[in-house]
């Protein structure tokens, strides 16, 4: 059965696959201190068009964001998030575990505008109690959003210049960041992100790695300890090498853009395909993440044939559900969803 469940569920790109065998019986450094994690980050650094960036690789997605969180707050700090946001939602209360609160901010599409951080640092800041409340520390927001969505240039802009109004750090979730950026009529760039918030994240799970996600410090170093405060929160792998060759690979002969953009062109086809056999939108997402409405007996029709993600439950009794692509995403994938869709 053909999967659009998720964009980690196959194993890892095949030259990464082929690299780490050709390397399989070298011997070098642990925790990131050997020369493929040095490669990788000169040529993370070359694609943010910033020499002077901080970069270390970490394990997976949810010990990055609290990593980075913990890392970037004092205690008795919170960040500031949508109420949408995987921090908020689908990280098991992992942020709050080591003693941060997210102040989760209303989202009708799933962004965080500029005037919504505005708008509550004011309010915070005119309570005269305020000196009794959580301390707002940072701003967290995902490029592209839960829902499939991008930030502009414009957008992504307003909210650093609110950030470092208020004094407030800028972190980027980018977990499905190549993604992002592949995606049809955005305007946004690796540099313009790296130049445009505090630090951010390379997703490598989601976009051809096995596993791994490179951290950039951009505007900002590296808080004092890092490295330890990274060891500490489980994020920190002993075979270092594995994450940066995977990185090494991903960012050679712009690999982690080519098999970002063949996620795309297939997410486009794939909606292309729901228009055509009536399924309705539940949003106009430009990325490899849409979002369709189903009837329940729809939904359980199209699982006997093809596996997707349910993802909220409407009060009309209608179905939203989520259907992912990848860089791994086939032609006979696609061809396997209209059967089913033809047969709806």
């Amino acid at each position: 059965m053909v999967s659009f469940e998720s964009d980690y569920n196959n194993g890892m790109h095949p030259d990464i696959l082929r690299r780490l065998i050709d390397t399989n019986d070298e011997q070098t450094t642990g925790y990131g201190f050997d020369p493929y994690c040095e490669q990788a980050k000169e040529k993370i650094r070359s694609a943010c068009q910033m020499g002077t960036a901080e970069i270390y690789f970490l394990i997976g997605g949810t010990q990055t964001n609290t990593t980075m969180i913990d890392a970037l707050l004092a205690p008795g700090e919170g960040v500031i998030a949508a109420t949408s946001a995987h921090i908020n939602v689908h990280e098991a209360g992992a942020v709050e575990a080591f003693g941060h609160k997210v102040l989760a901010l209303p989202s009708s599409d799933s962004k965080l505008t500029a005037q919504q951080v505005i708008d509550y640092m004011e309010r915070f800041l005119a309570d005269p109690s305020h000196e009794h409340e959580v301390q707002p520390g940072m701003i967290y927001i995902t490029l592209p959003t839960e829902l499939g969505l991008n930030y502009s240039q414009t957008e992504l802009g307003a909210l650093y210049d609110a950030a470092r109004r208020y004094h407030l750090a800028l972190y980027v979730d980018g977990a499905r960041l190549g993604y992002g950026l592949a995606a049809e009529g955005t305007d946004m760039t690796m540099p313009y992100l790296a130049h445009h918030c505090d630090a951010f994240y390379i997703g490598g799970t989601k976009v051809g790695a096995m596993f791994g996600e490179a951290v950039v410090f951009s505007q900002q170093r590296a808080p004092r300890g890092f490295f330890t405060t990274i060891k500490r929160h489980g994020a920190l792998l002993a075979k270092g090498r594995m994450l940066g060759l995977q990185f090494d690979t991903l960012f050679t002969d712009d690999l982690y853009s080519r098999i970002s953009h063949h996620a795309i062109t297939m997410a486009m086809r794939m909606k292309a395909l729901f228009r055509k056999y009536g399924v309705e939108l539940a949003i106009d997402s430009p990325t490899n993440l849409q979002f369709v409405v189903l009837t329940p007996e729809q939904q359980q029709r199209l699982m006997k044939q093809v596996t997707f993600e349910e993802w909220e439950q409407r009060a009309d009794g209608k179905v939203v559900c989520r259907f992912v692509t990848s860089w791994s995403t086939t032609d006979d994938d696609l061809a396997q969803l209209e059967r089913a869709l033809a047969n709806l």
